[in-house]
Order: C-alpha cells, then structure tokens, then sequence
C-alpha cells in the first residue's frame, strides 16, 4: 500500500482543508448562507477526489455577434468621456465566426477544458436568438446555435448574461425603456433598488430566450456591475428564476472576481427546507483573476505570467491552487478572439500547458459541478462513530472524498438506506488514482487518515469502515 508523505498530502491541496476552517469563511462573507445541517469534527470533506477544482469564464460571448463592436458606441452614449469607450470600435469585426467557436471547442475538448460560455440573449439590441438577428440569415442563426448546442453543451454551462448587456429591456413590450442613461444600462444603475420580484422577472425573461433555442441553463452571468448593489435580492432571484424556467436543483451564479487575498472558495446561499421534500440553495461563483488575455474589446494584449510564470513558480492561479481553493480563470470573448489575431486564445493555451506542467492534482469542472460540490460540501449532514460515517445529503453529488482518522478493517463499504443497497469501495495505490468508490490512506503527522472518494446519494446513507453490515447487491 502507498502512502502519502505530509509533504505530498500539503502538496495535494487538501493539508489546508483538513482541519481548516474554510466553511467558516465562506459563511462570514455569504449574503445570508441559511440553513446548516451539523457536521462531524471528526470527519473532513476534501476536494473531489483530492483534485484542484480548475475551471474557465468566458463572458461576453453569444451567436455570431462581437459585443464589443456593438456595444461600444452604447457605453459611450452614456460615458462620452470615458477613454476606453473612444477605442475605434468601428473597426472591429462585427462578427466572431463560428469556424473559430468550433477552433476553440475543439481545442479545449483535447485538453479536458471545461468552464461557462455566456449567451447573450439580445446582444446590444442587435436582434433576438430565438427571432432573428439582422445581417445574418436565419440559417446562420440557426447553425450557431446548433454549433452551441453539439459542440459546447458537455463541457460548459450556458449562462445567459441578462438580456441585452447594454440597455434594459422592459419585459412586458420587449423594449429598451427610452431613457438613455446609467440608470437604465443593466451594465450600471437598474439593479440597484430593485426588488427580489423584479430582479427575478428580468432574469427569468433573459432565461426564457435561451429555453425557447434549447439552450439548458443552470446558473446566471451579471454583466457588469447588474446586482454589485443589490447582491441579497440577485441571489434570491437567481434561485428562483433558474428554478422556475429550468427547475434547476442547485442554481449559481458569476458575480464576483478576487484577485486579492480573499477567499474564492464558493458561497453557498440561502439554504432552506434541508431535511424536507423540496431543499434549496443557491451558490455564488467567484473568479480569482482578471481578465489577463485580451480584455474585453479584443484590444488589450494580456500576459500569461500573471497567471502562471514561464518557471511555474508563480502567479495568481499557483497561489490559489497552494491554497486547495479553485481556481476559476475569467475572460471575454472579444479578447479570446482578439479582432482575428487569437491573442486572448494563444495567452490562454499557454496557461493550460504550464497548468498540465506545475500540477498533477488539477480537474476541470464546469460550474454547476462546482457549485453542487460545494453545496454537498456544506449542507450534508455527518455524524461518525469508530467504524461508520453516517450521511445526509439534501443533494447526490459525484465524487465526494472524505477525510476520516481512523484505519478501514477491512474495504470500506457505502450504504444506501433504508434500500440497504451497498456498494465496496476499492482500494488504490494513492491520492492521484482516486475516483468514485475507492479508498486509499495517508497521514498527516503522526495521524493515519483513511480516504474515500464515492458518488454520495440524495438522502441518507452510511459509510461503514469495519463493521459488518448489510449484504451486497
């Protein structure tokens, strides 16, 4: 049997959270974290399978349209002063083709990326997806789509990101509202003083163009500062418009972006109804960069050792990836595109290389994976005895790794009750071999800790590390 030295188990991004006291920091700074089922002491809750969660925003994106062609000059009807709304925006394409869409899914499908694509509804007023977009035809339109749906649709969630990502749009004529100001740019002013209904209609309205072209969301994108002033009723309508239009289990959504030296774990929120028939919660993603590739109007060159130096000694995604938290890269499409060039691309190729080169313990997840890890994280209740683990998950959740001090007598077996259904688990060689239903051991200092990464049910279930229990099926 392989054991992990203490140094190895620190440099597996987990030394931090056995014995830490992250969700203690997540709760401190959640809008209103809600309901919290006990937990052991006794037991950990690692990272999947003892991985990096690793994942990559891309917002600003939608079917054919370069936003920033088409929203420059919109920004600058309301900011005429701003510098960086006097960029020539009328020599950027109009369009991001498909073909580099498809380039890009491709690319990213070879190295196991996976992450969020925004899909602008109504793109800067240009037309809708799910209607028509002027100077496009309506087989253009629908071969995008088609491109989203057959190409994209595995590795990424689909976020709409509001309605327009410029003016707001009255819901019931489908409109901008005439005024031409801050207040009335989602970007800006219109969220602010906004009721939980209200947010939660205009969300619901963005949503409900992307079901109409069969585009599934589980989660939401603020353009702009949408919600920076209103983030108790976002998050709120976040859960209950992704409920409503997409009966969503676990809604999330991407609001914020650290790059300091706050915590980027995820927040899960407004947890309710944990032992009853119908449990919710809504998480909060954050990013932990910036956009380093090529900014938001495909006219600002990034830099690749902001996230990973060429050595792969450091940047922003190594200190938070030493830290076990993920490590969540953002971007916008124009950048990544860059006017044809490929900046923003090339940059971020480059980081992954250097990511596959510095770590072994990285996996990229979407993040609706992300957000329901979390959520299991938290909100699963964990009682321990000398030789079982006993557990209540308001959510199933694929890959939930626990840390438990204790030596298995014999393999370790999940029990899925009342159905006494139960499944062994199986033993490997080490951290970087765990999947579902395996166990392995470590220690940390002079503790033995036993490991068991398996696919936790929704509701009750027990991990029996030595007793006899019930008979396998």
């Amino acid at each position: 049997m392989t054991t992990l030295a203490r140094r190895d188990f620190l440099r597996m991004g987990v030394g931090a959270v056995v014995g830490s006291t992250a969700p203690g920091l997540v709760r401190a700074i959640a809008q209103e974290p809600g309901q919290r089922l006990p937990q052991a002491a006794e037991v950990r809750v690692l990272n999947p399978r003892m991985r990096v969660p690793v994942s990559f925003i891309i917002d600003d994106s939608t079917c054919l349209v370069n936003l920033a062609h088409f929203a420059m000059p919109q920004f600058a009807e309301v900011w005429p002063n701003r510098d960086e709304y006097k960029k020539p925006w009328q020599e950027l394409p109009r369009e991001i083709p498909d073909s580099f869409v498809r380039e890009f899914a491709d690319w990213c499908a070879e190295h196991g990326v996976k992450g969020k694509y925004s899909v602008v509804p109504y793109p800067a007023c240009v037309g809708w997806l799910d209607r028509f977009l002027p100077g496009w035809t309506h087989r253009q339109l629908v071969e995008s789509i088609e491109l989203i749906q057959k190409h994209l649709l595995r590795d990424w969630d689909i976020h709409p990101e509001m309605v327009t990502h410029t003016w707001v749009i009255d819901t019931k004529t489908g409109r901008p509202y005439p005024e031409r100001s801050a207040r009335f740019m989602e970007n800006w002013g219109w969220s602010e003083g906004r009721s939980v209904e209200e947010l939660t209609d205009y969300i619901a309205y963005a949503l409900g163009i992307l079901r109409n072209i069969d585009l599934p969301c589980e989660g939401i994108t603020t353009p702009g500062g949408f919600g920076s002033r209103a983030r108790p009723q976002l998050a709120q309508a976040t859960l209950a418009a992704c409920r409503d239009v997409f009966r969503v289990e676990i809604p999330h959504y991407f609001r914020d972006v650290f790059t300091d030296n706050r915590s980027v774990a995820p927040r899960v929120e407004y947890a309710a109804d944990l032992e009853g028939p119908d449990p919710r919660c809504v998480v909060s993603i954050i990013g932990c960069t910036g956009d380093w590739f090529g900014g938001w109007d495909g006219l600002t060159p990034g830099d690749s050792d902001r996230f990973i130096t060429a050595d792969l000694s450091s940047g922003r995604l190594v200190d938070v990836i030493l830290k076990g938290e993920p490590a969540i890269l953002v971007c916008h499409w124009p950048g990544i595109y860059f006017n044809g060039e490929k900046i923003g691309l090339k940059i971020f190729q480059e980081v992954v290389h250097r990511l596959r080169r510095r770590f072994e313990h990285l996996v990229w997840m979407k993040l609706s994976e992300i957000a329901r890890y979390w959520a299991a994280k938290e909100l699963t209740r964990i009682s321990f005895s000398s030789n079982a683990v006993e557990l209540y998950a308001p959510f199933a959740c694929p890959a939930f790794t626990v840390a438990v001090p204790a030596s298995a007598r014999q393999e370790p077996r999940l029990v899925k009750l009342p159905e006494n259904n139960v499944r062994t688990l199986r033993r490997v060689g080490g951290a970087l071999m765990l999947e579902a239903h395996t166990w392995t051991t470590t220690f940390q200092g002079d503790s033995q800790w036993t490991i068991c990464c398996f696919d936790l049910p929704k509701g009750l279930s027990r991990l029996e590390l030595g007793a006899a229990g019930a008979s396998e099926t």
